[in-house]
């Protein structure tokens, strides 16, 4: 009998261990493996709009649309209840902020302005902007088509705001209502031309034909939708929400609900918000400047196979191209980079500024240029261009005190800008009508130090730039003015030339978007507030002395080399000049007239982009130099011109009684020259070969713009990602002063050796 109880015990226990197991592995018991969701239980308050289908609306008595199903979807995923107000837009934004309601989720766009009083989930819709008349109206085509006219909107929305803006362009009124229907219903009925809304809202509404509506314009660009919540609460809503989002669109929720009410308009979800939604915040760090985005929908492991390209660059455009622990980085240097990796080729930057970038592409130096450079009609005539990468626009700033608010304030005043972007170009236009004067510069760094100096009284630029230096809190100035409309960047090639590089770009470029890795690259430079520098001035040069001194490493090696070449040719050529045979002469005059005739950066241009350009359009030959080989040919024959002059001089100086004792001793003419005549000339040229040398040195600072990264070249670039010109300006003219000095010192000394 005990034995028999024993064994039941036995089984009692084991059945219970089984159990308590079982429970544990499927999840009911309490200590589960999936942690329940922090906000499971609790309800929210969810306010939200009346009329604004396909995302919210009335059907058979029930609210539905695509906000409304969604937010139950994800509320079943994470466990809460929802309670939703139907308030309108305004009332939904008013319960928000007075704490009548949790959320407000009526498709509204997460703009910066509304970021200051909520907090947003990530993206759920990616919106756009279409306009659109009435169906029998054939006489508005564009928005030109608008001035003097009145269009409608409704209020609050991404549709209102864009008609506001294009208002002051094309010169017509905007008519604000409370509901899509109403607005539409304006149109039909004649007292507005136009109506301008979501893409998505107009679009479901013409389907439906009852709006009596159609589309007049492809869509703009547009803020992705997201819900909101007031700043600083219900954060565990927010994540929860997220977390839900990323849920039901893995396991397909999401897009049945966009197939449900958009058909074969509806957008795939994974891609929405650049893909933010479907990888969840984890996924989307944006990473470090330079490095690859790590996102696993966006491959960076491609084989390289299809090649290398060189691509030419700006050297001081932050946030697109600047100089981060000695590399290249940047919003453009980072998506090329993801972008060839992820397209399996290889890429060589070329940092030679704008203009450089210009002439190298057209010269066959480099394949391409991707320096944010706005796609223009102008510039299609000469360079064929990639998809758009980035949407700019264009701001003017001045000095922190100044008084200037507005264009009317610039008349008969001087305003800085940068030579090849949307600012000059606009600035320029502005110009004839306000009537002011220009002062072009090639570095943004240049630019703003001239409006801070006094010297001009604003600046434009294009405006990620301008916000850009102004948040790192190395610039002195104030933006006065909003955005612009600008052009939009693309990577150009030369016409007619490197189609395979354009299409592997787009392609990437389209992947990049649609896996959000795009994104992460740009809110690594523009999701944030730069952090101000702040650093001391002795800082400011322990960080940027390894790059100073491996430019001026740079600078003495391009001077040696120059040296010698020159040497050389000075010699020959100031011989040949003493010649008594006229062609001889006429062959030495004409090097030393076109060499000291024409500047120093016309020649490294020459050598630089015409020499190839000549081979390739005469000859049919691609030759190329590197900055380095055209620099120090452009130093060589532009020292050599002036050291022939040198050579000729001291040799006519030298007594010609000692040419005619070494002739009446039987010694020739080279002989006579080698051993007796020059070296007195030589003792009487080391001066002036002295000062030459200097001047060679400094002449090296020219070949910047040829993207020799020489000592000058690096201050630029040093200049550029910290803007305090005047503190680097100070230390490269003083490591200048130093070796010169030394140059001197050392010269001097081998003088006194020479002619004592």
């Amino acid at each position: 009998m005990l034995s028999t109880l024993a064994v039941l015990l036995v089984l009692l226990l084991t059945v219970g261990t089984a159990a308590g197991a079982a429970q544990a592995i499927t999840g009911t018991n309490a200590q589960s493996v999936d942690e329940p969701s922090a906000v499971e239980g609790q309800t929210f308050v969810i306010a939200t709009d009346t009329t604004w289908a396909p995302f919210e609306f009335e059907q058979g008595g029930e609210l539905v649309g695509i906000d409304m199903d969604l937010i139950n979807a994800i509320a079943e995923d994470q466990g809460f209840d929802v309670d939703i107000q139907v308030l309108g837009f305004d009332g939904a934004l008013q319960a928000v902020q007075s704490g009548q309601a949790d959320a407000v989720m009526a498709g509204m766009s997460i703009t910066d302005e509304r970021k200051q009083s909520f907090d947003f989930s990530n993206p759920y819709f990616d919106s756009g902007i279409q306009m659109a008349v009435a169906e029998g109206d054939d006489s508005i085509a564009g928005y030109e088509d608008l001035e003097g006219k009145t269009v409608s909107a409704k209020t609050g929305t991404e549709g209102y705001d864009f008609a506001e803006q294009l208002a002051e362009d094309y010169d017509f009124e905007v008519t604000g209502f409370q509901d899509a229907a109403d607005a539409y219903n304006d149109v039909t009925s004649g007292n507005s031309v136009a109506v301008f809304d979501d893409y998505p809202i107009l679009a479901y509404a013409i389907a439906t034909g009852n709006s009596g509506l159609k589309t007049a314009t492809d869509q703009e660009k547009a803020s992705s939708y997201g819900m909101g919540v007031q700043k600083g609460q219900n954060p565990e809503l927010v994540t929860a929400f997220n977390e839900g989002l990323k849920n039901v669109i893995e396991d397909g929720t999401y897009q049945d609900i966009l197939d449900e009410y958009l058909g074969e308009n509806a957008p795939d979800a994974a891609t929405i918000g650049n893909g933010a939604a479907a990888l969840g915040n984890e996924q989307l760090n944006p990473g470090e400047p330079g490095e690859l985005p790590d996102n696993p929908n966006f491959a960076t492991d491609t084989p390289v196979e299809n090649g290398k390209f060189t691509v030419a660059t700006d050297t001081t455009f932050a946030p697109f191209e600047f100089e981060y622990n000695g590399e290249m980085v940047g919003i453009d240097m980072d998506l090329l980079k993801a972008i060839a990796a992820n397209q399996g080729f290889e890429v060589e930057i070329q940092s030679i500024g704008f203009d450089g970038a210009l002439a190298a592409v057209n010269s066959g130096q480099a394949d391409a240029i991707m320096a944010g450079m706005s796609i223009t009609e102008e510039r299609k005539q000469t360079f064929d261009f990639s998809d758009p990468y980035f949407e700019s626009g264009v701001q003017m700033a001045v000095s922190e005190d100044s008084d200037i608010s507005s264009y009317a304030d610039l008349e008969g005043q001087t305003v800085a800008v940068k030579t090849g972007t949307e600012g000059y170009a606009f600035a320029e236009e502005l110009s004839k009508e306000v009537g002011f004067e220009l002062n072009s510069f090639q570095d943004s760094a240049d630019m703003y130090n001239d409006v801070a100096t006094g010297n001009s009284v604003a600046a434009f630029e294009d405006a990620p730039v301008l916000q850009y230096g102004i948040a790192s809190g190395n610039v002195p100035l104030k933006i006065v003015t909003d955005p612009e409309p600008g052009a939009d960047y693309g990577v150009a090639v030369q016409k007619g030339q490197n189609a395979e590089f354009i299409e592997m770009f787009n392609a990437g470029l389209q992947e990049a978007m649609e896996s959000g890795a795009y994104q992460q690259i740009l809110d690594r430079y523009l999701a944030s507030e730069q952090e101000s520098s702040g650093t001391s001035f002795f800082e400011l040069v322990a960080a940027a002395m390894p790059s100073l001194l491996q430019g001026l490493g740079f600078t003495m090696w391009a001077t040696l080399l120059s040296i010698v070449f020159a040497m050389i040719l000075g010699v020959v050529f100031g011989i040949l000049k003493l010649s008594g045979n006229w062609l001889l002469r006429g062959l030495a005059g004409a090097y030393v007239n076109i060499f000291r005739g024409t500047p120093v950066i016309v020649q490294a241009f020459f050598f630089y982009f015409g020499v190839p350009a000549f081979f390739q359009q005469f000859l049919g030959q691609n030759v190329t130099l590197d900055a380095l080989t055209a620099g120090v040919i452009t130093l060589s024959l532009n020292a050599g011109a002036y050291i022939t002059e040198i050579v000729r001089g001291s040799v006519q100086a030298v007594d010609p009684g000692q040419m005619e004792a070494a002739r009446s001793l039987g010694l020739g003419w080279g002989p006579s020259m080698r051993r007796v005549v020059m070296p007195q000339a030589f003792k009487i040229m080391t001066p002036n070969l002295i000062n030459q040398f200097i001047i060679t040195l400094k002449d090296t600072s020219l070949l910047s713009v040829l993207g020799f990264a020489e000592l000058t070249y690096q201050g630029r670039i040093v200049i550029a990602s910290t803007f305090r010109s005047f503190e680097i300006w100070i230390v490269v003219a003083f490591m200048y002063f130093i070796v010169i000095w030394l140059l001197t010192v050392l010269s001097n000394w081998v003088d006194r050796k020479l002619n004592k």
